[in-house]
């Protein structure tokens, strides 16, 4: 007797893919990641010293590393590390769709057919390939270092000071409008990567289906709002975490963290410092993700 075929729906088999796909960031977490972390929470929990005859010293302190990390420590800036997390946060959720939204219009532009579209491609993603830290440093040391001696483009400027004499607008918005135009040229720096992603994720949509929005009268706002923007909109979930991540990781807590572990010489207060600010990843993660998630599922329907 022939036994039949055992066969897997294709949801089943895409999700088999998928697990196959991050298999080995999963085994290089375990073997590359796993045993640091577990160390850093228990140095968390412990006043850490050097030896008598070398090595490390654990004398178990209980969350008093954490303690003092919120009550006493301050950071390289003379600054709490509550208004650390709170800046860097604000800053981060600021600076995050200026990042999306410009690497999609970017991405829009090196989409379209035109004279030259493969130079134009090779020069913006040139700093991809050489490294962007390079590149940002060769612009900076020709232009970059003239407006940080001025103070900035908008910053200290008559701009500023017309809209603060002339104008209603409240002094805050007016210093965030002038901070986040000093730093234009950093943050468009850092949308290399997510205008690579939504370059892919353009080519990939079907011109057939383009071309049945058109015939069926749908303008060109009509087809990037009701064709595109929902096709992309799993690649933009995707865009949105890597550009956080990415913010995060080239955040000054992760310098903070440095600074108490090695130039302070308190490893235990360090270790704390990453356990919080692993948390807080998390947990802005989670939320976006919430979030994106309820948009996703809207647009699906």
């Amino acid at each position: 007797m022939k036994m039949g075929r055992f066969k897997l729906s294709h949801r089943t088999k895409r999700k088999i893919n998928g697990f196959i796909f991050v298999l080995p960031f999963v085994i290089g977490f375990l073997i590359f990641f796993a045993m640091p972390l577990i160390q850093t929470i228990r140095y968390s929990f412990n006043n850490v010293s050097v030896g008598e005859k070398g090595g490390m010293e654990l004398e178990f302190s209980g969350i008093q590393n954490y303690i003092n990390l919120f009550t006493s420590e301050i950071t390289t800036k003379s600054s709490t590390i509550l208004r650390m997390l709170f800046d860097e946060n604000a800053s981060i959720l600021t600076n995050t769709p200026i990042i999306v939204v410009f690497s999609l219009f970017m991405a829009l532009l090196a989409n379209r057919k035109f004279k030259g579209r493969t130079a134009v491609r090779v020069i913006f993603f040139l700093p991809i390939v050489l490294g962007i830290d390079v590149v940002v440093d060769m612009l900076t040391a020709t232009t970059g270092s003239e407006l940080a001696k001025s103070g900035g483009l908008f910053s200290q400027s008559w701009i500023q000071m017309m809209l603060l004499q002339y104008t209603s607008i409240p002094k805050s918005m007016v210093m965030s409008f002038t901070n986040f135009a000093d730093n234009i040229f950093t943050v468009i720096s850092q949308v290399g990567v997510q205008t690579l992603v939504y370059l892919a994720a353009l080519q990939s949509i079907s011109p057939s289906l383009y071309e049945v929005a058109k015939i069926e009268g749908a303008t060109n706002y009509e087809i990037f709002w009701k064709v595109t923007i929902p096709l992309i909109m799993h690649i933009t979930m995707f865009v949105i975490i890597y550009t956080i991540v990415d913010l995060f990781l080239n955040s000054s807590i992760a310098a903070e963290v440095y600074s108490f572990a090695f130039d302070k010489n308190k490893i235990g207060v360090g270790s704390a410092l990453s356990i919080v600010y692993i948390f807080n990843v998390l947990l802005l993660l989670g939320i976006v993700l919430l979030i994106m998630r309820k948009l996703v599922k809207r647009d699906d329907k």
